[in-house]
């Protein structure tokens, strides 16, 4: 584990994961269904889970908003992200941040902001970290 990515830098990754899936989607989602006031948002969970768990997975740890921030997910051994790693790392770890009425986050912010590793809950449970460092060929 080399290079670790801090709370700022990975904060606005996920900034900017958000406002680039939401306007596309979000004008999918008026296309499909008339309505841009929907009270149902399904459908951008969905969008956003998929999203979160597939593209770095074929895009070796990045996301469209961790490569404009210059930092990717790595796992920890140096092996590649597999389907099981970011199953661990998006649903795993949003149900445990749910569970705990969000505290689990808080906690997960201060990890990222105070641990030297920078690793965050959902991180240590997938063996996984946030990086500077380019993949390997």
């Amino acid at each position: 584990m080399t290079n670790p990515a801090g709370f700022w830098r990975r904060l606005l990754a996920l900034i900017l994961d958000g406002i680039i899936i939401a306007i596309p989607f979000g004008v999918i989602s008026y296309l499909i269904t008339g309505n841009w006031n929907r009270n149902d948002d399904t459908f951008e969970s969905v969008v956003n889970f998929v999203y979160a768990l597939i593209i770095p997975i074929i895009w070796h740890g990045y996301t469209v908003g961790k490569k404009i921030m210059g930092v990717r997910i790595a796992k920890e051994n140096g092996e590649k992200l597999g389907f099981g790693t970011m199953l661990m790392r998006t649903f795993v770890a949003a149900l445990v941040y749910v569970f705990s009425f969000g505290i689990a986050l808080i906690v997960s912010a201060f990890m990222v902001g105070l641990r030297k590793d920078k690793r965050a809950l959902h991180d240590l449970m997938a063996g996984t970290y946030v990086t500077f460092d380019k993949p390997q060929a």
